[in-house]
């Protein structure tokens, strides 16, 4: 052990980090029997300097040892903490490696540095405390109390997830700054508590759109709400709210109730003019992910609306949606809308991305009647849709589609580009 502890010596003065890292590997690697105190309290010491002096890469591997140094580390970690002279970065890796401490003066240590003028310094402070758990609780809520340390502080608070941390969180709901309001609101959404829900209703009405955001989310997961607080009627007007990104939250939060009262708010504002196309695209999402038969009819309606603009992210949408639907009960509509509207022969079918989606969802639904748009997509100009065409009919089964392709294959009176595109999807088959 003595040669190990003098190489690695040599190797710090030198200034060979690497190397002294691996003799201290070797001095903390599990043998029968632990190193001697005054063998760990020369590895500690070696290790602090590597600490100071190393580059970024060093203090990370070094940083893997200390925790193998024992206890005897934590006061010479927190020396380097506490040392307003030393370069941020080794503190910030010293504020890291006391995370694997669980002790009184390490919680004390890092309560301190919250403190510290340094953002970086206090925000990794906040996240070890954090780490700690409920043995942090108590010195994190004390620091509530103090405006200057209360948003990491309550940052921290909102890494543990215990109920411990509720009541302490809602002291802070109100707080003057935007970052303390949705760090609190974030965390305290995660558990269902009587408390909880009015200050979510509450948030609602926050003029700052991060906290708007954040409340509209956090009702959206909570569906079970909606008998006792009338969710729909609550979210509703923030689907109009000044800010776009809230009106998305809110019409995906909408979506995941999965109500016919939710659905047709979605619809109404699918169908208001003066809904912005990108809010309009991620309504269409939210119905979708309603799952229900009437959100479907909306959906269908939208589509139907939708037609007479040829050129419409929102049609485009619709289309893609429709061949995500993965409720047995809710495929057979799905794909009738998509058949449906390859039947129509309206321009907008004559996009080549339309009839690509078209083709894509048909092969995920898997019904058998959408076997003859398919087939006539192998005919098509455009060389993706022919692709996308024949992978889709993959999809629905081999024999009968293989069978009926080679039926086809015999006609005189096919149309030369269909013949073709049959003879290839025959020849794909063959091959694999």
């Amino acid at each position: 052990m003595s040669n190990i502890l003098e190489q690695a010596r040599a190797a710090a003065d030198r200034q060979n980090w690497p190397l002294l890292v691996e003799c201290l590997q070797q001095v903390t690697a599990n043998g029968s029997q632990p190193p001697e105190k005054h063998i760990l309290e020369q590895a500690v010491s070696l290790a602090i300097q590597a600490l100071e002096w190393g580059d970024f890469q060093d203090r990370w591997e070094i940083a893997k040892v200390f925790p193998n140094l024992g206890n005897g580390a934590i006061a010479p970690l927190i020396a380097l903490l506490e040392d307003e002279d030393a370069d941020s970065e080794p503190r910030w890796f010293a504020a890291r490696i006391l995370g694997k401490f669980d002790a009184p003066e390490v919680i004390q240590a890092l309560v301190k540095l919250v403190k510290n003028s340094d953002e970086e310094l206090s925000q990794i402070a906040a996240e070890t405390l954090g780490n700690f758990g409920t043995s942090a609780i108590e010195s994190l809520a004390n620091l509530l109390l103090q405006e200057d340390s209360r948003q990491f502080a309550t940052a921290a608070l909102a890494q543990i997830r215990r109920t411990e941390i509720i009541a302490p969180l809602l002291s802070v709901v109100g707080d003057s700054k935007v970052g303390v309001r949705v760090a609190a609101i974030e965390a305290l959404s995660s558990f269902h508590d009587s408390r909880i829900p009015p200050v979510l209703v509450a948030a609602l009405k926050d003029p700052a759109t991060a906290v708007r955001k954040e409340a509209v989310r956090a009702l959206g997961v909570r569906a079970y709400l909606d008998a006792e607080l009338d969710l729909v009627n609550l979210l509703k007007p923030l689907l109009w709210d000044i800010r776009l990104e809230v009106c998305q939250s809110a019409a995906i939060a909408l979506g995941r109730l999965k109500t016919d009262a939710a659905a047709y708010s979605l619809f109404e504002l699918l169908l208001h003019p003066a809904t912005p196309v990108e809010l309009q695209i991620e309504t269409v999402r939210a119905l979708s992910w309603s799952e229900t038969a009437v959100a479907l009819e909306y959906l269908q309606q939208t589509l139907i609306a939708e037609l007479n603009n040829t050129n419409s992210p929102v049609c485009q949408e619709i289309v893609t949606v429709l061949g995500r639907v993965e409720k047995p009960e809710l495929r057979a509509k799905a794909a009738e809308i998509a058949i449906d509207l390859l039947a129509s022969n309206h321009p907008v079918v004559e996009f080549a991305g339309i009839k690509q989606s078209l083709a894509l969802g048909l092969g995920k639904l898997g019904d058998m009647r959408g076997l003859d748009a398919l087939i006539s997509m192998l005919g098509d100009a455009d060389n993706s849709v022919r692709l996308h065409s024949l992978s889709a009919l993959k999809q629905l089964g081999a024999g009968e589609v293989r069978q009926q392709l080679e039926s086809l294959a015999k006609q005189e009176s096919l149309e030369p580009r269909l013949k073709e595109g049959i003879a290839i999807a025959l020849q794909e088959w063959q091959e694999n």
